[in-house]
């Protein structure tokens, strides 16, 4: 080969790999941000990826991980359900595993008229509608603090790591219209759906009967 374009070759290697090194890279990693680690800083709170249910603001978050996707912000009003704030990170990279992350805020319920009646734009999906919020109603959402966070890793978790992490559940309950399988663990304010995409849906302890209830109304309780 003749050395000129030997030497090209090479020179092209090294600036790539230049190139690479000078990307950022937005993984995050610490303890703090394992799907497993949750602490509850009151008999009443739950403590997960730096976010503290109940009390860490929306703004507080979009700060906490300003250097992961952007933050999207809106109002769902499912077909089955009542509207709520929804505001969620496409993509996380935490301790080398992407995932999504979909934070419901606490929004109260006599707000979510109005927000909805001034919303810009609405957008019809296939569980309901998502309507874009004012400016001022954005500030006002992004003032409150996170309700409940849902944790959607992009890898297959196996059974073994969550009994790992966190030991048998209290209950196994299969959906009757999906038969998904939802493990739960009421005193982590934890429920787990391990299928070809996991979730990972964490509440404050005292509003666990939230997810329970509507599970146990729904479906079957396994052995």
């Amino acid at each position: 080969m003749d050395k000129k374009i030997i030497l090209g070759v090479v020179a092209l290697i090294i600036v790539s790999i230049s190139i690479i090194l000078m990307v950022p890279d937005k993984s995050v990693s610490t303890p703090d941000t394992l799907p497993w680690n949750i602490t509850h800083p009151t008999p009443d709170t739950t403590r997960v990826f730096g976010i503290t249910l109940g009390k860490t603001t929306l703004d507080e978050v979009a700060h906490l991980y300003k250097d992961q996707a952007e933050l999207e912000i809106s109002l769902f009003k499912p077909t089955d359900a009542k509207m709520g704030v929804e505001a969620f990170f496409e993509e996380v990279n935490f301790n080398g595993l992407k995932a999504k992350i979909v934070m419901t805020i606490a929004v109260p319920a006599e707000e979510l008229q109005g927000m909805f009646e001034r919303g810009l734009r609405m957008n019809s999906t296939p569980s309901g509608k998502r309507i874009t919020l004012t400016a001022d109603d954005l500030a006002r959402v992004r003032a409150v603090p996170i309700s409940s966070l849902t944790y959607l890793p992009v890898a297959r978790v196996e059974e073994s790591v969550i009994t790992k992490r966190f030991g048998e559940p209290a209950q196994r309950v299969r959906e009757k219209k999906t038969n998904l399988i939802h493990w739960l663990y009421p005193q982590h304010g934890l429920d787990v759906v391990l299928d070809a995409k996991p979730l990972f849906q964490y509440l404050s302890p005292r509003d666990f009967e939230l997810v329970r209830a509507p599970l146990l109304a729904n479906g079957e309780v396994l052995k």
